[in-house]
């Protein structure tokens, strides 16, 4: 623990958990406290952050509270969609991919107000905490970072409270309690995961889900939809173009009402232990399909299975926060690179939690259906040339075959 922290930039939501830090940094440390509350689309009213800031006595000039939507999908999310990357087969990187970005504008505000500390709410045992300082000694190298819960001897409800009470801090009655899960939310999921969720055994309460409706509660008819692409991204949805944030924000509403998009994962943590989670990325699932869909017709077999083999060491560079690390650059710039030609439009049909690809067209696309017909015409393709394409493939298992027959294995 250094004490010699004069300024130090708080990521704060505002709610009781950051507030009680709040308070703990200006009396642990006796510095100057700047708080930075970001809207990634977490859909709650982020100026109740700003009230309790000033309340806890902050300098309305140390509060920053800011609307990333845009500058988050647009940078963050949507490279990582080029990538489809998918973390142990399954998991849309909806936290991970949120921190990097809550990492760099802390360190930029940093240097805006001269703080020499960064702070988090991050606890010991998870995976953020990693995500977070990965990033801030990335961009800033000589940062002081405070992570109150690796620190302080508040290990309990009762205790945050108690200590919140002590110091004035005001607890909603829904706080009190000890909470049923914790919730962490952005534009492109929400996660649930703690208490009720521990067991893996036990199916998840309905009262969890926020993001989706009940798949067998969804319209018996199925949603149509397109989505068209330039360069792997998505920009337009039946034909309306869309911001990024706007797009996601769409299609994360055609999710919710079709039941599309929940998870309920066991997944191995970059600290070492596995943790049972409950995801929903309704849009994130529906441009995973698309964007894959887009890609069957526009990629060469050898790129697209190559992207396929480095997707797996994205994901986890993502997950594990490397986001600002060179290695994840460089797949990128190869991913990126890819993506020149992918650009067409998607037909989706979306019905009781299932996205459907029906259709794909791009006038970049290697489909061509004068080859693959059965029909015979007048195509660059010799039946016959397929023998000795076998053959030449069949070389060194026919010679294996021969060993093995010739030692009688």
């Amino acid at each position: 623990m250094s004490k010699n922290v004069k300024k130090v930039v708080l990521a704060y939501s505002g709610g009781l958990d950051t507030s009680i830090i709040l308070k703990w940094l200006q009396t642990t440390y006796g510095c100057e406290v700047v708080t930075f509350t970001a809207d990634l689309g977490q859909g709650e009213e982020l100026e109740p952050a700003r009230q309790k800031a000033l309340l806890l006595g902050i300098k309305p000039e140390n509060i920053f509270i800011e609307d990333l939507r845009e500058e988050f999908v647009r940078d963050y999310v949507f490279p990582m969609f080029r990538a489809n990357a998918v973390y142990e087969g399954q998991y849309l990187l909806g936290t991970s991919i949120a921190r990097p970005l809550i990492a760099k504008k802390q360190i930029e505000i940093a240097e805006k107000t001269g703080a020499d500390a960064v702070s988090h709410g991050a606890t010991g045992k998870g995976n953020d905490q990693v995500r977070f300082e990965l990033g801030y000694y990335a961009l800033k190298p000589d940062i002081t970072i405070i992570a109150p819960w690796r620190e302080w001897d508040l290990r309990s409800r009762e205790q945050l409270i108690a200590f919140a009470e002590q110091n004035q801090i005001p607890i909603a009655k829904d706080k009190r309690g000890e909470a049923p899960f914790s919730v962490d939310a952005n534009l492109l999921h929400a996660s649930s995961e703690g208490k009720v969720l521990e067991d893996p055994a036990q199916e998840v309460p309905d009262y969890v889900y926020s993001r989706t409706i009940d798949p067998q509660s969804a319209p018996d008819k199925p949603t149509v939809i397109s989505i068209d692409f330039e360069k792997g991204d998505a920009v337009a949805i039946d034909g309306k173009k869309m911001s990024p944030a706007t797009l996601l924000a769409k299609l994360n509403e055609l999710g919710k009402a079709n039941g599309i998009g929940r998870l309920d994962l066991v997944e191995n943590r970059f600290v070492g232990m596995k943790s049972r989670g409950m995801y929903e990325t309704p849009g994130g699932t529906i441009l995973l399909q698309a964007h894959r869909g887009i890609e069957q017709i526009t990629l060469d077999r050898g790129a697209a299975h190559l992207k396929d083999e480095l997707m797996p060491k994205y994901a986890e560079l993502v997950y594990n926060g490397f986001w600002f690390s060179p290695e994840r650059e460089m797949l990128q710039a190869a991913i990126d690179h890819s993506q020149q030609l992918v650009t067409g439009q998607v037909r989706l049909k979306l019905y009781k939690g299932n996205v459907i690809l029906i259709g794909r067209d791009s006038k970049y696309s290697l489909y061509d259906q004068d080859l693959v017909t059965f029909e015979e015409g007048a195509v660059a393709y010799d039946h016959r040339d397929a023998a000795g394409f076998i053959k030449l493939n069949a070389l060194r298992l026919r010679t294996l075959g021969q060993r093995k027959k010739k030692l009688g294995l």
